[in-house]
């Protein structure tokens, strides 16, 4: 079954930067190929989109990141990336990656970003 490992988070201040990294174990050719996105869940809400890319590097965010964080990719290590600036208490939750739309139920372990003084 493919697996993905997300890490990078943490607490952080209002204000300060994360970079998020999402480890995939998808065959290559088929990575390169497949639309990523970022999800997070907050304490008592349902899981949202955050950020997706393509295969070609076109990205879309939603409208509360925009600006503020910045998603890419490496197809060589099979690897999606978000870098988070300007964090906000109100970002704070479990990211979570996965494939875009979402197919099946798996989802990693994802990684905790607290964001609070």
């Amino acid at each position: 079954q493919v697996q993905v490992v997300e890490s990078g988070g943490g607490l952080v201040q209002p204000g300060g930067s994360l970079r998020l990294s999402c480890a995939s174990s998808w065959n290559s050719f088929i990575f390169k190929s497949t639309t990523m996105g970022w999800y997070r869940q907050a304490p008592g809400k349902q899981r949202e989109l955050v950020a997706r890319i393509t295969g070609r590097d076109n990205t879309n965010y939603v409208d509360s990141v925009k600006g503020r964080f910045t998603i890419s990719r490496d197809n060589a290590k099979k690897t999606v990336y978000l870098q988070m600036d300007s964090l906000k208490p109100e970002d704070t939750a479990v990211y979570y990656c996965n494939n875009f739309p979402v197919t099946g139920n798996y989802w990693g372990q994802g990684t905790q970003v607290t964001v609070s003084t």
